[in-house]
């Protein structure tokens, strides 16, 4: 069910993404202090399928995870994911845990509208941020999204590794 929003967090939302929220069904973390960090978004948005379930929206972990990214992170871990099995496949549980949530969170009209659509089989494949390869990390941001709200791999090891978490905290 979707969450009615307080003023107050869609206006923290409003400035965080440089415009009015639209699609969202809740919000799916907080930080400590109270500031809307990840949304839990619908996945039938403006009559179109949208297979991003968690959406960060705190500018702070956004610009960790860019300079992270711009160092070739991304590569790096896709690298680890081939060569470490466990890694591998905990990452796929990652996966499994996103699309699970993405299903379970679904209003019953839209699984109703997907699947009269023919896109359920996209829903059920398709994992974190809409990746078909579950071998590949598309964004760093989905994925620490999904590990503030939820089971995700690469997240953790962001927290591990490079400390995002005390900046998640910090807002």
């Amino acid at each position: 069910m979707t969450q009615t929003l307080s003023q107050r967090d869609i206006d923290i939302i409003s400035s965080q993404l440089g415009r009015t929220p639209s699609g969202i069904n809740k919000i799916a973390h907080y930080s400590p202090n109270g500031t809307p960090q990840v949304l839990e978004m619908e996945t039938w948005v403006f009559n179109q399928p949208f297979p991003t379930l968690y959406w960060l929206s705190s500018k702070a972990i956004d610009k960790a995870l860019a300079k992270i990214e711009s160092q070739g992170v991304v590569k790096q871990l896709e690298q680890r994911i081939q060569e470490d099995e466990e890694l591998r496949e905990a990452y796929h549980a990652s996966h499994r845990d996103y699309i699970a949530r993405r299903w379970e969170v679904m209003s019953d009209e839209h699984k109703q509208i997907i699947e009269e659509k023919g896109f359920k089989p996209l829903f059920e494949k398709l994992g974190i941020g809409g990746i078909a390869n579950w071998d590949q990390v598309r964004c760093l941001h989905m994925q620490y999204a999904h590990h503030l709200a939820g089971n995700n791999v690469i997240g953790k090891i962001l927290d591990e590794e490079f400390q995002i978490r005390g900046v998640a905290d910090a807002e």
